[in-house]
């Protein structure tokens, strides 16, 4: 399968695979009873031994993610898989095994299915956002650190010396979101060692400008032409601009996160909320919200091409909904088709605790571990499993 750069992706990402996220799956997290994947690693060692976590991450790992799953996805129609990997990919970083053989044994199922590969830098040291999926709640140092952004650009370029000539190689990405002052502020991620978390903020655009184009210097140096190197918005879509145009940067593509649940949210705190969770019509609001964000991406991609890498169809009126599926297949929809302005969109995630069969999203519905709510709309075997996305539903017939 040839994908390039003006082939739309149709893709999904194998979150809590080589970077845990305990919302997704808690049962790695049982023995430490920590919340975020740093914090569980260290209390692993300290308890028990770092050859002790290395087992628990090795059964976590090759039973979550299989061949069987790359068929399984290929036959869904998907032609790409984001992978997220942690800084400490090569074993390289005390107290935290490695996983690079994973991710070569991913590349190994893509050549026998078909599939492309896109690595998504997921974590680096001292976080670049204070979420758990940056590996360290809380905290949020890294570019501060002038020996942390080299380690982490390091890390990129060794990535690309040892996959330039992988056929399933489609693309990297070289950070997932990098937290802006908005965004920063309106969260409340607690640390567990507020020590640790003293100094942390945002990371400023002007940072990232940087980063990214020293990022950019050393991949295209070793990768081949074809091959697409990945930014993240750092949640500022439309503060880019031409900028990459203008760093003369080529085949590059701009990925923005788009979830629905998050959009909605601060509208759901006021006084409209129960009339817009008994609406028995798709509400006015989620054509709003969608509508705009299309807008938004379609302003961008002028400018460079734009992926959503990450979206689900999780949202607060199906899960109230008398007819749940039909408001997913609904809001399903509606999200498909407003992203269809970008160059492809990439599912978040395949899976979340696995299924007894691979693929098959039977079994009891994954709950949320910090308030017990259901969270199969995150699970994309669950979600095919119920109908909740049509593959061969036109978007134009969203009521």
């Amino acid at each position: 399968m040839v994908l390039g750069i003006d082939e739309r992706i149709d893709g999904v990402n194998l979150g809590n695979w080589l970077v845990l996220e305990k919302w997704m799956d808690p049962k790695p997290f049982t023995r430490s009873a920590e919340d975020d994947e740093i914090w569980m690693h260290r209390t692993h060692v300290s308890l028990w031994s770092e050859r002790n976590l290395a087992e628990e991450l090795r059964r976590h790992r090759e039973t979550y993610i299989t061949l069987e799953d790359f068929r399984i996805i290929v036959g869904h129609g998907i032609n790409l898989v984001r992978i997220p990997i942690p800084y400490f990919i090569f074993g390289d970083w005390p107290g935290h095994p490695g996983c690079i053989t994973y991710l070569d044994r991913a590349f190994r199922w893509a050549r026998e299915t078909g599939l492309k590969i896109m690595i998504d830098l997921h974590t680096v040291p001292e976080s670049q956002n204070g979420f758990d999926n940056g590996g360290l709640t809380g905290v949020c140092k890294w570019a501060q650190n002038t020996d942390l952004v080299e380690y982490t650009l390091n890390v990129l370029e060794r990535l690309a010396r040892r996959y330039r000539d992988e056929p399933a190689l489609h693309s990297i990405e070289v950070l997932n979101e990098p937290v802006s002052w908005s965004v920063f502020h309106s969260t409340s991620n607690t640390a567990k060692d507020s020590h640790e978390a003293s100094g942390s903020t945002y990371v400023s655009l002007r940072f990232l400008k940087r980063f990214y184009r020293d990022a950019y210097a050393r991949l295209r140096a070793v990768l081949r032409p074809e091959t697409v190197i990945v930014f993240h918005d750092g949640f500022r879509l439309l503060r880019w601009g031409g900028w990459f145009r203008r760093a003369g940067m080529r085949n590059v593509i701009l990925d923005t996160h788009q979830y629905l649940i998050a959009m909605e949210d601060p509208l759901f705190s006021g006084p409209a909320r129960r009339l817009y969770l008994r609406s028995r019509q798709l509400p006015w609001l989620y054509r709003m919200l969608v509508g705009a964000s299309g807008i938004v991406i379609r302003s961008a991609a002028r400018r460079i091409p734009v992926l959503v890498g990450e979206w689900c169809v999780e949202n607060q009126w199906a899960l109230h909904s008398q007819n749940r599926s039909a408001a997913y297949r609904q809001v399903s929809r509606l999200q498909r088709a407003a992203w269809d302005v970008s160059a492809g969109q990439i599912y978040w995630s395949y899976q979340l605790a696995r299924s007894a069969k691979p693929g098959s999203g039977e079994g009891r519905p994954p709950r949320d571990p910090r308030n017990g709510g259901n969270l199969e709309a995150w699970d994309l075997t669950r979600v095919w499993r119920h109908g909740w996305i049509l593959a061969d539903t036109p978007h134009d017939d969203v009521p």
